[in-house]
């Protein structure tokens, strides 16, 4: 695999990014109007508007990938030049799933003297990049600093701010919780949460999970240094709010009678008998990667109902691909000044709609040539899909974005934070998933 990888990451060309023109660059002509004298028309047209970048510029469907490199996924603080390859990765997505332009930027000297993330720094340096994007997705920045770093700069910049590591995940495994319970009979408000990692996928999940209805009296959290409770000293302020005055001390006894198990944090850490020990309909999202905290095997046979993890190998998988480029699509088609909650709980909605929809034989198709052994297992048939293999879509559903974005747009609409209307709904899907076919040219 690694030779494979190197090979694909220098060969033809290095790198996996590019820049391609949207317009003919072939004649005099061509020329006088992309550059000088043709350009300056487009100048003075956004200098008297400012507000016609959108129409005279990519801005509308580019955004920013924006990167430290210290808390890259499995890998952790490796620096922003080791970070490229993943932002090239996330930047393929962009374009491959939702036809969005984005480009890599991995930022240094953003850094304090023991190299972890300066949020001053960075943020300085984000907020500039405004004038030339018409969103920010950012990656792989270490907590706590990711915390105030997104925070700031929804409040300072004008576009949509999203931390993708925070709220990808929480958007993903919402969706399929949401499915989850109908398939177990239990209400949110009522499950007992257990959430090992707290950094910062862990905590910003959990803070989703409430918005949805879960009761923070219901959660207990562990780190690595076991259950966070109130008799700590040693916690931030993020952990401190799931802080609980308890006298469970480890994973395995916050384990005993909960509901439901969400994973951030390290490979094979819950044991078959941690999972004996929770409630019946037992629900595992063990999203540790490469490894799980626990095989999916091993949580059936103990018990669990319904299993996921980060992985395309198993059944379930919680993948941020199934969010993110739809969320964007939606938020720059209105224009929206932010990604706010009711966007992403709509997104998580979407998803969970999806997963119980009836699979066109066009779409059941595509998803029989990505997915040839699920499909020959009749995980797609039926008029409702829905199955304990099945809480949440596949990434190549190509349904996916589409209904996402119309979700997200939707919300974006009626929370006031889109700035133009889009008045038919089943329209704006069908646009987005033409589009999205003529860009991969099907």
């Amino acid at each position: 695999m690694k030779e494979k990888a190197l090979k694909y990451h220098s060969n033809p060309t290095p790198g996996k990014v590019g820049v391609v023109s949207t317009k003919p660059c072939r004649t005099q002509e061509d020329l006088a109007l992309a550059y000088t004298p043709g350009v300056a028309s487009a100048c003075l047209e956004i200098k008297e508007n400012p507000a016609a970048v959108w129409d005279y510029t990519a801005k509308g469907n580019m955004v920013a990938v924006v990167s430290d490199g210290t808390a890259v996924l499995g890998l952790g603080n490796i620096g922003p030049e080791a970070g490229i390859p993943v932002m090239e990765g996330k930047a393929v997505l962009f374009k491959r799933f939702a036809d969005i332009d984005s480009i890599p930027l991995c930022l240094g000297k953003v850094f304090n003297e023991k190299g972890r993330t300066d949020a001053a720094k960075l943020i300085e340096t984000v907020e500039r990049l405004e004038p030339s994007f018409g969103g920010i997705n950012l990656e792989d920045i270490g907590a706590p600093a990711c915390f105030e770093v997104e925070t700031t700069l929804k409040k300072r910049m004008n576009i949509p701010v999203f931390h993708d590591d925070q709220h990808g995940t929480a958007i993903i495994s919402m969706a399929a919780i949401i499915n989850a319970l109908k398939i177990v009979g239990k209400k949110i408000d009522e499950c007992r949460f257990v959430v090992n990692g707290a950094g910062a996928a862990g905590i910003s999940c959990s803070e989703f999970y409430i918005t949805a209805g879960a009761k923070r009296e219901n959660f207990i959290m562990c780190d690595s240094k076991g259950v966070i409770h109130k008799g700590r000293t040693d916690l931030n302020a993020e952990k401190l709010r799931f802080a609980q005055d308890t006298p469970l001390r480890t994973l395995a006894d916050a384990m005993k009678n909960a509901d439901i198990f969400l994973g951030f944090s390290a490979p094979n850490c819950v044991t078959a008998d941690m999972v004996k020990s929770m409630n019946d309909g037992a629900i595992i999202f063990a999203m540790a990667n490469p490894v799980p905290e626990i095989m999916p095997d091993i949580a059936k046979a103990a018990g669990a109902k319904v299993v996921g993890t980060g992985r395309s190998d198993f059944a379930n998988q919680i993948n941020n691909v199934l969010g993110f480029p739809g969320i964007f699509r939606g938020a720059l088609d209105v224009k929206a000044t932010d990604i706010n909650e009711a966007m992403k709980l709509a997104a998580s909605q979407a998803l969970a709609d999806l997963a119980s929809e009836k699979i066109s034989d066009e779409v059941k198709a595509e998803l029989a040539i990505a997915y040839a052994a699920d499909a020959a297992n009749g995980l797609f048939d039926g008029e409702n899909p829905m199955s304990e293999n099945y809480v949440i879509p596949k990434p190549f559903d190509s349904r996916v974005v589409p209904r996402v974005a119309r979700y997200v747009a939707e919300a974006a609409m009626k929370t006031g934070v889109a700035t133009i209307e889009i008045k038919d709904l089943d329209a704006y899907e069908k646009a987005v998933a033409d589009r999205i076919k003529k860009a991969n040219n099907k």
